[in-house]
């Protein structure tokens, strides 16, 4: 396994941990079981209950189209399930991995598409393309992967932020100030206010710190509301990222 660093369009740098090829076996075979039941299922209910087997001498093209149509569950059910659940299947979220984009963008359907069109090649081709690429590449990135940009990571591993615009807000974090308030400032203005804001803190740079809290007071068209310049500006953070982080 490999750490594997993802810049997010908020430059915000985070560090996964790769999923391992058994890993990523071990959730393929998940999903195999799951594919092998519903098939189980369809045949009793269909082949045997409701035997549509009699009639499948006298009316080929019928018989024809009712087992294409109970297969599109099991040949779309990978590209369905990861677009559905954000780059999961029902075997990835037990085994706790996702597929992420490496460039920091949620992965979408056509990534998600690139990824199921080269299972063909990947896994259809017995196995050993998409088992022999993620054993020699460095994020374990089968040629699906390669190919659409992503790599799997396992969620059971830590990630960490790196010193940018994001703190730490609560998920019953409720803001203060109104979002068009907030977003009147953009991602570097929030950037140079969190470090002028440290140094100020630091260093007890009062005049520095009265020039930040003036200037935001001017963009926002406020007055301070807070009893002092600190509770202003994290106040001002906190906000900023509880908007951009939803």
């Amino acid at each position: 396994m490999s750490n594997l660093q993802i810049i997010t369009t908020q430059n915000v740098k985070l560090y996964f941990t790769t999923a391992s090829v058994g890993e990523r076996i071990l959730a393929y075979g998940a999903d195999l079981l799951i594919k092998i039941a519903y098939i189980v299922v369809a045949y009793i209910l269909f082949f045997q209950i409701f035997n549509v087997k009699d009639f499948s001498g006298q009316n080929n093209i019928l018989y024809t189209a009712i087992v294409c149509l109970l297969s599109l569950p099991v040949l779309f059910y990978t590209l369905v399930s990861e677009t559905l659940m954000e780059g999961q299947t029902l075997g990835k979220k037990l085994v706790k991995i996702k597929v992420v984009k490496i460039d920091g963008y949620q992965a979408g359907f056509f990534d998600f598409l690139i990824r199921w069109i080269f299972c063909l090649v990947d896994i259809n081709m017995g196995f050993a393309p998409g088992l022999v690429t993620m054993m020699i590449t460095k994020h374990t990135q089968r040629l699906g992967d390669m190919a659409a940009g992503t790599s799997v990571i396992s969620e059971k591993s830590k990630y960490n932020i790196s010193h940018t615009i994001l703190m730490d807000v609560d998920e019953k974090y409720e803001p203060y100030f109104a979002q068009n308030m907030v977003m009147l400032f953009s991602d570097n203005d929030m950037r140079i206010i969190k470090e002028n804001a440290e140094i100020a803190f630091t260093q007890d740079n009062f005049k520095l710190l009265t020039q930040l809290v003036r200037k935001i007071e001017s963009v926002m068209n406020i007055r301070n509301p807070f009893k002092s310049e600190r509770e202003l500006l994290n106040t001002l953070q906190k906000d900023y990222n509880y908007y951009t982080g939803k």
